[in-house]
């Protein structure tokens, strides 16, 4: 049977092309693959579709495959301007890590960070091309030209959080920096002040007219900013409070002259100081409230009246800003000023040098041998996290006298009782299950065929400890309800 042709007129089949978003993979007439993924929906309401090419077919079918598994962990770089690293991180420095949404003092390290380093050895590279080795090199160069390992941590802390943004706005897929070896920051080994060099401390400040200033940062570890940033409006001399809520920060000046001294701006004689006197403090913990010392409630009235009679003498030229550390003439101090100052006070106190940052290790680690809980320490400290308490708490020579004396007393010198004997220290619930079995047991018949003097010598004196330690308990429970009764009237 013949097959029957079929009409001329019959169209042919049409091929069937793929569903809407479905990844597509086609060849152009010069030869070369192409493949088109569809990621999402843009802003404009128009579908994302990506696009990758290849000389085969096998190899486009890759990278569609990688680019779907993307989309589908959400990790697809945002479409848009492709940044390089140089231009991102001025972005970054300029708009997002900039006051008010950081602090001043941490924006000007980021500025540092950002336009001395970060730009020259790694702005020219696009931003999703940035590996982990091109940041290990940068830590190694900026390093052997002399940056400190704090420094270059510094630096470290800077580009990870520039590139963490990056990531949180989708034009990073994963932060290299985080995969990177961080640089190696060696804790510096700080050795705080005991008691008795804090008195001989106090009684040097003590000759100076801001001593007050000392008695502040060694008793309640003020920073330098939160000491200098006071003003008298936040100390409450009755209540023996002060309140911690601003910092002062340090003059950045400009040229008065417009550069014609031909000096650093700092050194221009009509320099022009463009930052505020003072700023937020460090962060939200650092808004506290603490308690005065009866002492240094009693420095800081003494303070006050020789203020009183600075502004007497000083009569026009006295600034009335309020400041509680102040020039002669009522300007806020200087912290560079505040810093030599206290280089000044140790060598009349005769003790080693130290920053004046150890002051507030001091501070803390007062706390630690006062055994105040971590919570409170948090909160006079100003602290938001517990693992600064392992920061700024340190053992001093004087403890680890103390703890080793403890520890030779208890293996070589075992308390003793009378006659001689070792003190053995047993719960008073064991002992009285021990007396109850005894005495069962001498009441049995088996008991009391063997019962001896000594035996029941020995019961008598252990039911006369346990009554004798109740009657203690029932004493001291009486003395802490009657402690805790409110009284009338």
């Amino acid at each position: 049977m013949a097959t029957v042709p079929p009409d001329k007129g019959t169209p042919a089949p049409r091929r069937t092309r793929s569903p809407n978003y479905r990844s597509t993979i086609y060849q152009t007439k010069d030869g070369y693959w192409h493949g088109r993924v569809t990621i999402g929906i843009r802003d404009d309401g128009q579908p994302d579709r990506r696009h990758v090419g290849g000389k085969s077919r096998s190899e486009v079918a890759e990278k569609v495959r990688v680019l779907e598994r993307e989309r589908d962990r959400g990790t697809v770089r945002k479409v848009g301007e492709r940044w390089t690293v140089g231009r991102w991180l001025a972005y970054w420095v300029e708009n997002i890590a900039a006051p008010p949404h950081v602090a001043e003092n941490t924006h000007n390290g980021y500025l540092v960070d950002v336009n001395k380093h970060l730009i020259p050895g790694l702005g020219a590279h696009r931003l999703e091309r940035l590996t982990p080795d091109h940041v290990e090199r940068l830590y190694a160069k900026v390093q052997r030209d002399g940056l400190s390992p704090g420094g270059v941590h510094h630096v470290h802390r800077t580009l990870r959080a520039a590139l963490n943004e990056a990531v949180r706005r989708s034009h990073l897929t994963r932060n290299p920096v985080l995969l990177a070896k961080a640089p190696r920051l060696d804790a510096d080994d700080v050795e705080p002040y005991d008691v008795p060099e804090i008195q001989q401390l106090l009684e040097a400040a003590a000759k100076q007219r801001t001593g007050a200033r000392w008695a502040l940062a060694l008793a309640l570890g003020l920073r330098q900013g939160e000491a200098l940033g006071l003003t008298w409006d936040d100390v409450d001399l009755e209540k023996g409070t002060i309140r911690i809520h601003r910092s002062r920060l340090r003059p950045k000046y400009t040229h008065g002259c417009g550069g014609a001294c031909g000096k650093k701006p700092g050194y221009c004689p009509q320099r022009v100081n463009t930052r505020a006197p003072t700023g937020r403090v460090k962060s939200k913990a650092g808004r506290r409230t603490i308690g005065l010392p009866p002492q240094l409630v009693a420095l800081l009235q003494a303070h006050r009246v020789q203020q009183q009679r600075e502004r007497a003498s000083a009569r026009h030229i006295w600034h009335d800003e309020g400041w509680v550390f102040a020039t002669p003439a009522g300007e806020p101090l200087n912290p560079n000023t505040d810093y030599h100052e206290w280089k000044r006070l140790l060598k009349e106190a005769g003790l080693r040098e130290t920053r004046l940052h150890d002051a507030r290790h001091t501070a803390a680690t007062v706390l630690l041998v006062l055994r105040q809980p971590t919570p409170t320490v948090m909160s006079l400290m100003g602290w938001s996290s517990e693992s600064m308490a392992a920061r700024y708490q340190h053992v001093t020579d004087v403890m680890r006298s103390q703890v080793a004396s403890q520890v030779g007393d208890l293996i070589w010198n075992p308390p003793t009782g009378p006659g001689g004997r070792a003190a053995v220290t047993v719960p008073s619930d064991s002992l009285a299950a021990v007396l109850a079995v005894a005495e069962k047991c001498l009441a049995s018949h088996l008991g009391r065929a063997r019962q001896s003097a000594d035996v029941l010598a020995a019961l008598d004196k252990l039911r006369a400890a346990l009554l004798d330690a109740a009657a203690r308990s029932e004493t001291a429970n009486e003395t802490k309800t009657e402690t805790r009764r409110p009284t009338e009237g």
